[in-house]
């Protein structure tokens, strides 16, 4: 992928995840404009996400485009810089449609890690050769994702 590319690739991204967010905020009854921000994240990754489990299911035919564009999408979600929707104050209890524990924020570095294990199998996902490889590869990015919401999401009100 040139520079091009992935500074096209990481504009996209971007203006997607922004007017995900404008939408998720927009019709949804979440009014904290951080906790629809990251709603948006998660939603972005989850869609993602099953792009790949497709692949990796056979629901959708393999195409390598296809599978190296969703996980460079959930490795740039995943470096995303969350200061301005983790914000502190606003975690289950405090603020209306928001899942976050408080240990987000008393154990940040944990947090932050499980991040970087999201952005680590994906990116070890870029380049699958097919969909067994893609599938073989699905368990770093499933791990990551339960890993993190068994420590830091809390239970549906």
């Amino acid at each position: 992928m040139t520079g091009f590319t992935k500074t096209i690739l990481g504009t996209g991204l971007c203006a997607a995840l922004i007017a995900s967010a404008g939408f998720a905020a927009s019709h949804s009854s979440v009014t904290n404009k951080a906790v629809a921000a990251r709603h948006a994240q998660m939603q972005m990754i989850g869609y993602h996400t099953g792009v790949l489990g497709a692949i990796a299911k056979g629901e959708m035919e393999y195409d390598s485009a296809m599978v190296d564009a969703a996980a460079t999408n959930l490795r740039e979600l995943a470096k995303l810089d969350g200061t301005t929707m983790w914000v502190a104050g606003t975690e289950q209890g405090a603020t209306d449609g928001s899942r976050a524990k408080a240990e987000i924020w008393s154990d940040a570095a944990g947090f932050a890690q499980k991040f970087t294990d999201l952005e680590n199998a994906a990116s070890a996902m870029i380049g699958a050769a097919d969909a067994a490889a893609v599938g073989a590869a699905m368990g770093g990015i499933g791990g990551s994702c339960k890993g993190c919401h068994q420590d830091y999401r809390g239970p549906k009100s």
